[in-house]
């Protein structure tokens, strides 16, 4: 079966897919997922951009406290993204401190900021399937922000990197890049169909992406 991503024809022009993770560490496995997703967003047409959260040095979240140019800079982004991809490592049976610290500032002193229907692919970088308690947290923000997490989800073992912290393997590399294009192609259902069918295109988007392991 192909599951190589051609790029998709817009009524609007490019949709813009936003990726949000990565860690604090200055070499990041999560980061290098991240990028390698959003990498097969862009092969499916899509505008990207990949908002690392060591770069991005945001406050500890504090409701008393107004947010900084670049916390905004970043909420514009997510809110304004037609998709999203999300990368984290696992720490502690959860999502990183830094991660959740990101996504904490949605809620602005001026009103909290939804992701509503917006499709949203998941990855986390651990060893193995262990992963998926990273991911299960994940899906819950999901939820609470009233997005749609792409079913299919995708954690990332350590040995799927190279000694550069690169991906290397090359089923956990297509599995990646289809995750972003079916965030891209999800994304195109959402905005532009009259009446999109979330569940049905989220289950479609389950089976190609398992198809590229």
């Amino acid at each position: 079966m192909d599951t190589e991503a051609s790029p998709l024809r817009f009524a609007r022009g490019p949709l813009k897919i936003v990726g949000l993770g990565g860690s604090l560490s200055s070499t990041s496995r999560s980061r290098a997922a991240l990028a390698t997703a959003l990498a097969g967003a862009a092969d499916a047409g899509a505008e990207t951009q990949l908002l690392d959260v060591r770069s991005l040095n945001l406050p500890l979240y504090n409701p008393d406290v107004e947010p900084s140019p670049a916390t905004l800079a970043m909420v514009e982004a997510l809110e304004s993204a037609d998709g999203l991809v999300w990368s984290s490592p696992l720490y502690q049976g959860s999502v990183s401190g830094s991660f959740k610290n990101a996504l904490d500032w949605l809620h602005l002193p001026s009103g909290s900021v939804y992701l509503t229907d917006k499709a949203i692919g998941l990855i986390s970088v651990s060893g193995g399937t262990q992963g998926l308690q990273a991911i299960n947290v994940m899906e819950f923000s999901v939820r609470a922000l009233r997005g749609w997490a792409v079913p299919y989800v995708v954690p990332v073992p350590g040995v799927a990197f190279d000694e550069n912290d690169e991906v290397r393997d090359e089923g956990v590399r297509r599995q990646l890049k289809m995750l972003g294009s079916e965030v891209v192609r999800l994304a195109s259902h959402f905005v532009e169909a009259e009446e999109p069918d979330h569940a049905i295109e989220c289950a479609r988007a389950r089976e190609r992406v398992a198809a590229a392991v």
